[in-house]
């Protein structure tokens, strides 16, 4: 097995940094920029940054902190939030970005992954389903920041996706978000099954073991979590940490 990518997975709200447990009860972390240059003496592989807020509140994302986020970040770094047209895409992109990543847009308006795909190459356009486990062990996917119900099972919206034109998938569980309870390793297992391209799992690492589980039992290409580093001890005091790369070489020998 390579190297897999291990991504942390931040979520803005307004102009800091938050965490959740279930896709709710945010609690303020500290400012993005402190974060980054934190990440970037660590040389993380890789940065997701998802502003929750931006959807919800029908606005634009706030592309002066993106460019002041992609000035100081060291690693590719890919934003969602917000987004809903090629243009915004394209912008996001100039200002240093490398990947865009589209949730609620992606089920709303599929056309628009296979156009961004067109335009700019798939390698660039991440489509992220949030999932939920629904009775008698079935999965739904949501988008609206895990507010709104898509009808969708999360494998029939993954093929979907792919087909679009999408280059890659992050796979979130809501269940699981903040829990630090692992991975929920079935329905990842299910997604990457289904699909040719690289899913990432996300929602509820709590250890590397978590890590080496997402990539050898549930098939993942890469893994992003959040609070595994971004908190210490059960306290949950803030504390920005990311492994050593001979512990991430070891679980994912």
């Amino acid at each position: 097995m390579g190297w897999v990518r291990t991504i942390p997975c931040l979520l803005l709200r307004g102009a800091g940094l938050v965490k959740t447990v279930g896709f709710k009860h945010p609690t303020y972390l500290c400012d993005p920029r402190n974060v980054i240059k934190i990440f970037n003496e660590k040389e993380v592989d890789e940065l997701i940054i998802l502003d929750i807020t931006a959807t919800e509140q029908k606005r634009e994302p706030n592309y002066d902190l993106l460019l002041e986020l992609t000035s100081e970040c060291f690693m590719p770094l890919g934003y969602g939030g917000g987004i809903t047209n090629l243009q915004q895409i394209e912008k996001i992109l100039k200002l240093g970005a490398e990947k865009v990543s589209l949730n609620t847009s992606a089920v709303e308006n599929p056309g628009l992954i296979t156009q961004a795909a067109a335009a700019f190459g798939s390698q660039s356009i991440v489509a992220a389903i949030d999932v939920k486990r629904k009775m008698f062990g079935k999965y739904e996917t949501y988008i609206r920041d895990g507010k709104q119900k898509t009808g969708l099972d999360p494998v029939t919206l993954a093929k979907r996706l792919e087909n679009a034109g999408a280059g890659e998938i992050l796979l979130n569980s809501i269940d699981r978000d903040g829990t630090m309870k692992g991975y929920d390793l079935e329905i990842l297992r299910q997604v990457t099954e289904a699909v040719m391209i690289p899913v990432i799992a996300c929602g509820g690492a709590g250890s590397v073991q978590d890590f080496g589980l997402a990539v050898k039992q549930g098939g993942a290409s890469a893994v992003a979590a959040g609070s595994i580093f971004v908190f210490h001890g059960r306290h949950r005091a803030v504390l920005i940490s990311f492994p050593n790369r001979k512990e991430l070489e070891r679980i994912f020998a």
